[in-house]
């Protein structure tokens, strides 16, 4: 999977909260976190380039790789670990378990999901 290509410079600092519950290892996000994006972001996807965008006030973030199907499942209602299995199913073979909650850390971190 491969990062987020920002077409704007990052924010000045990210958005910071105190995780409600303690941190899993692998990911550094709060253990049992059902990722959704903020009420700032929107999850659009661009036909004419055939990728999808993740609009943010004042940014546009063009996704890429799988990083589209991955947010679309950060809906609130799955943590994490229901994530990785629902895309291990889809893609199998794929580093799905490493890759994708660093990933959502990630963009948790830039204050994108919360």
């Amino acid at each position: 999977m491969t990062a987020p290509a920002d077409r704007s410079p990052a924010p000045a600092s990210p958005a910071s909260e105190a995780p409600a519950a303690p941190a899993s290892p692998a990911s550094g996000a709060p253990a049992g976190w059902r990722p959704a994006l903020t009420r700032s972001a929107v999850l659009r996807h661009d036909r004419v380039r055939r990728t999808d965008l993740l609009l943010l006030p004042e940014r546009v973030v063009v996704l890429k790789g799988a990083a589209g199907a991955v947010l679309r499942l950060c809906d609130g209602t799955r943590d994490t670990a229901a994530i990785v299995a629902e895309l291990t199913d889809r893609h199998p073979g794929a580093p799905v378990a490493t890759d994708v909650p660093a990933f959502l850390s990630r963009l948790r971190e830039e204050g994108w999901l919360q």
